[in-house]
C-alpha cells in the first residue's frame, strides 16, 4: 500500500511506519514471529482467504503496521479500552499536521515544570489531547502508561537528556496507513463478538502476572484481572468456532496454560523468548518466556 513520489526521475518510497508511542509489552521484537503465524494461515486455511484484520488490544500498533504493509487488501478493525490511546490514533490519522505543531510546542517548552503542568491538565480538543498523550509518553519514566483509580495518569517524569518528542516523518507515515483503519475505544468483546470466517484476529491483552510483584494491568482504571482473562478465553473459543484464525500473546503461567489447554479443539502453544524492557534495573531486563497461542 506504499505510495511513491518522484523527484527528478527518482522514485521516493515513504518510510515504513513504526509505533509512535512506547508501550509496555509492545510487540516490536515479535513482529516477525507473529507475522509468520498469520501468514501461514493455519490448518485448512489459505492466507488469501483473509478479508479482515482484527486487533482488540492495539497498544503501540507494531502488528497493525506490519499487517498494513504485508496485506494491504485487508480491512482493519482496531479497538483498545484505553480511550486516550485511541483518541491519539484518531488525531494522528485525521489531523496529523496539527498534532505535530502542538508537539513542537511541547518540545520547545519541555522541562520538569512543564511536564508536571501538562500531566495535571486534560485539554478538551482531540488534537491537544493527542499531543499531551504523546508528549507524556515520550518523556515519562520508562515510557509507562499507568493511571490511578480515578483514571488520572500518574507516571513521574523520566530522566532523558534529549527525548525525541517530535518524530515528524514517522507521524506522517503512521497517518497515511491509518486512513483506512476503523478505530474505536471499548472492551474487546465489542469487536470479538462479530469475528468469524475470513477474520484473522490478534489478541495482546494485559498479561497474567508471573508473580505478585510483576502485576501491571493499570492501562485503564478498570484493570484486567483473571475474570477478564476467562472472558477472553471464552471469546477466543467462540471466534475459532465461527471460523476465525486467532493468535493470542500472554505470559507463560500455569493459569494461562491450563486455560487454553482445556479448549476443544486445543490451540497450539508456542514458547517464545522476549526481551523485558520496563524493569527499572537494566541488569534485570533479561529475556522472559511468553506464549503465542494459535488456533489450529
Amino acid at each position: 500500500m506504499t505510495t511513491r513520489a518522484s523527484l527528478d526521475g527518482i522514485e521516493l518510497t515513504p518510510p515504513a511506519p513504526r509505533p509512535f508511542v512506547k508501550w509496555a509489552g509492545g510487540k516490536g521484537s515479535l513482529v516477525g514471529t507473529i507475522g509468520d503465524y498469520i501468514s501461514h494461515g493455519g490448518e485448512g486455511r489459505n492466507v488469501h482467504d483473509y478479508r479482515r484484520y482484527v486487533e482488540p488490544f492495539v497498544g503501540a500498533g507494531a502488528m497493525l503496521y506490519w499487517v498494513r504493509r504485508s496485506f494491504p487488501h485487508l480491512s482493519c478493525s482496531i479497538r483498545d479500552s484505553n480511550d486516550e490511546l485511541i483518541r491519539a490514533y484518531r488525531a494522528v490519522r485525521d489531523h496529523v499536521h496539527e498534532v505535530i505543531a502542538k508537539l513542537e510546542t511541547h518540545q520547545m517548552m519541555h522541562s520538569e515544570e512543564h511536564y508536571y503542568k501538562v500531566r495535571s491538565l486534560v485539554p478538551h480538543s482531540d488534537v491537544e489531547r493527542a499531543a499531551r498523550f504523546i508528549y507524556l509518553n515520550r518523556t515519562c519514566y520508562n515510557g509507562l502508561y499507568r493511571v490511578n483509580r480515578k483514571g488520572e495518569f500518574n507516571v513521574p517524569m523520566g530522566s532523558y537528556r534529549n527525548p525525541k518528542i517530535v518524530d515528524r516523518q514517522n507521524l506522517l507515515a503512521v497517518s497515511s496507513v491509518l486512513m483506512a483503519v476503523e478505530l474505536e475505544p471499548g472492551d474487546f468483546s465489542e469487536l470479538t463478538d462479530g469475528c468469524g470466517e475470513g477474520d484473522v484476529v490478534y489478541l495482546d491483552p494485559p498479561y497474567d502476572p508471573i508473580s505478585e510483584t510483576s502485576q501491571f494491568t493499570s492501562y485503564t482504571k478498570a484493570g484486567f484481572g483473571r475474570d477478564e482473562q476467562l472472558r477472553l478465553r471464552d471469546a477466543y473459543q467462540a471466534m475459532t468456532a465461527r471460523g476465525a484464525r486467532v493468535i493470542l500473546s500472554n505470559s507463560d503461567t500455569p493459569f494461562i496454560r491450563e486455560l487454553y489447554a482445556s479448549m476443544t479443539p486445543t490451540p497450539v502453544l508456542h514458547e517464545v523468548n522476549v526481551p523485558r524492557s520496563i524493569n527499572s534495573k537494566g541488569s534485570k531486563r533479561a529475556p522472559v518466556k511468553e506464549l503465542l497461542i494459535c488456533s489450529p
